[in-house]
């Protein structure tokens, strides 16, 4: 009997392939790209526009993996052995981090901002051997020679170990690696400011690939855009894994500059761009502004439109705004955009409301990189804009530790969730009980159809003075939209230390165009902070009438250094979180 459209999943054609290519539930990461090369071979798999423009095809690719893979297992690298890899996003990076995998090896991506010493704490502490990195640092890691590294790899050509000259034999009858096998270790600071390594099974990030695809339709046909840092969870397996897994193009970005992004968006047709909150806040008011400089009769109509445009998608399913917008969506190389999906921290509803009415399929997910990262996500044909999206199937979920409106700490079960942080057990058993259920230390709820709603990160949880709890992030979307403001922080102060209470004050980074103005206003520099302080108290007094009481900000105080931030983004809150605790 034939089966019904919605009995069939995304990942059913993987029985094909199941008792000559892989055994078990899920492939390996290796055995994934070998059916998709099978599959597809003369697609483009990657492609970068600088320093120097190239593009890979499917079947190029394996080849050259294979060739590293060979040259690692000739020095040794095979199971259990571990091998880490930090740079900058490029084919040479993805291929490195493929031919780790291909020996059997776990591989140990690793953020290339971190300092020397930091990376040089974590190789040791993982027991690395070989190190993939660009060259420009190539000299500066392990100086000393005293970590226990083999062999520093160039990610990076013009140097004499260039990984893409690396030329073995790769030997099929090696022993390989098994679905339960360690994949990979990611190294998070969390919120926490102590690195743990996630312990990241194959069947982890290849189950978690395919599940978030029964919500989100991936194509063969698609082109990935790889801008964010490749080693974080998000990209890693949202972008990078998800490409791979059906044949798509990954085109590598390599700064988070504006006018470069929207160069490469529109040379490499993409259709899935990935990104954090920040970035699309930014397009968006850019855009917003462009338009209100037209006047505000003009400014009036395309808001008009934009209303209708997003009534008629979300109640008819019907997406007349790619077309009504088209020149708009042009100028923000947005016009060859399939889908957009934002992740890595929490989006104002007004964002994502705003980009579904100019006619982007605009997705939020949410996850954590002990969960390889995706648990959730909106389906494009169903979304619901408060939302963090959709419990992936296959995957529970429980709130616990409630209160009177059914707000608690998430907890979830499924195939994605990690093993446990390496070399510590103490940290693991803190995080995952006996039955595998994982604490999140997020707080949020669930609706009647399985649709998760965040509150906030229960370690930044407030407790104000008349015992009501505040999630800051909650006040923090509040602010995305406002010109004058970088950066914002909402943070508890002590009122009272013996009863635990907290008052509620935000720090706030203003942005460059709002300082420059204000210093052309006022020369005089007290005068100047002046004003800048009653602007900023003005716009805290608008947000605030429409905060209930007791989230209500009470104190400003206007910061003239940046916020220390982490690679996806997010303000490293516990920083601030001391340093700012007393008035």
């Amino acid at each position: 009997m034939a089966k019904n459209k919605v009995d069939v999943r995304p990942w059913d054609f993987l029985a094909e392939y199941r008792g000559t290519v892989f055994e078990g539930e899920w492939p390996t990461i290796p055995q994934m790209f070998e059916i998709t090369v099978k599959r597809h071979p003369s697609n483009r798999c990657f492609t970068a526009f600088s320093p120097v423009e190239m593009t890979l095809t499917y079947a190029e690719v394996l080849k050259k993996v294979k060739q590293v893979s060979g040259y690692l297992h000739t020095k040794g690298i095979g199971l259990n052995s571990k091998v880490a890899v930090t740079g900058k996003n490029s084919p040479e990076w993805a291929i490195a981090y493929l031919a780790i995998l291909f020996t059997g090896a776990t591989v140990v991506p690793l953020d290339f901002q971190l300092k020397d010493e930091e990376i040089n704490f974590l190789l040791k502490f993982a027991g690395v051997e070989y190190l993939f990195i660009d060259a420009e640092r190539i000299d500066d890691i392990d100086k000393q020679g005293n970590i226990g590294l083999v062999e520093k790899i160039s990610l990076e050509p013009n140097h004499p170990n260039y990984v893409m000259d690396l030329d073995g034999s790769f030997d099929e009858h090696t022993e390989k690696a098994s679905e339960s096998d360690l994949a990979a270790i990611l190294f998070t600071s969390g919120t926490t400011g102590n690195p743990k390594g996630v312990m990241l099974s194959h069947s982890n990030l290849v189950s978690d690939c395919y599940l978030a695809q029964d919500l989100l339709t991936v194509l063969p046909t698609d082109v990935f855009y790889a801008l964010l840092p490749i080693h974080h969870s998000y990209t890693m397996l949202a972008v990078f894994i998800e490409a791979i897994s059906i044949g798509s193009e990954i085109v590598f970005g390599k700064k988070l500059i504006v006018t470069q992004i929207l160069k490469e968006l529109k040379k490499g047709k993409v259709t899935m761009f990935l990104a954090v909150p920040m970035l699309f806040n930014k397009m968006l008011k850019g855009l917003m502004n462009g338009i209100k400089e037209k006047g505000a009769l003009v400014y009036g109509l395309i808001r008009f439109l934009m209303g209708i445009s997003g009534f008629i998608k979300k109640v008819f399913r019907k997406n007349p705004g790619n077309k009504m917008f088209k020149g708009i969506l042009e100028k923000l190389s947005l016009d060859n955009i399939r889908i957009c999906i934002c992740g890595g921290g929490p989006l104002p509803a007004s964002t994502f409301k705003m980009f579904n009415q100019l006619g982007i399929d605009f997705v939020q997910g949410y996850g954590l990189t002990e969960t390889s990262p995706i648990l959730t996500l909106n389906p494009i044909d169903a979304y619901i804009e408060t939302s963090v999206g959709k419990v992936l199937p296959r995957t529970e979920m429980k709130i616990i530790d409630t209160d009177e409106k059914g707000v608690g700490e998430i907890t979830v079960r499924g195939p994605m969730v990690m093993q446990g942080y390496y070399k510590n057990p103490e940290a693991t058993a803190e995080i995952l009980d006996e039955n595998r259920w994982l604490k999140t230390g997020d707080a949020g709820y669930l609706d009647a159809n399985n649709y998760l709603y965040l509150t906030g990160r229960k370690k930044s949880l407030i407790v104000t003075e008349g015992g009501k709890n505040v999630f800051p992030e909650e006040i923090e979307d509040e602010f995305q939209l406002y010109d004058e403001i970088d950066q914002i922080c909402v943070l508890g102060f002590v009122l009272d230390e013996k009863m635990k209470t907290e008052g509620i004050r935000a720090l706030v980074h203003p942005s460059e165009k709002f300082v420059d103005e204000m210093k052309q206003r006022f020369p005089d520099d007290k005068q100047r902070k002046a004003e800048m302080n009653k602007h900023m108290d003005e716009i805290v007094e608008k947000v605030n009438k429409d905060l209930l009481p007791y989230k209500r900000i009470s104190r400003v105080d206007l910061v003239d250094e940046p916020f220390e931030m982490s690679s996806t983004k997010k303000i490293k809150r516990f920083i601030y979180a001391e340093k700012y605790k007393y008035l």
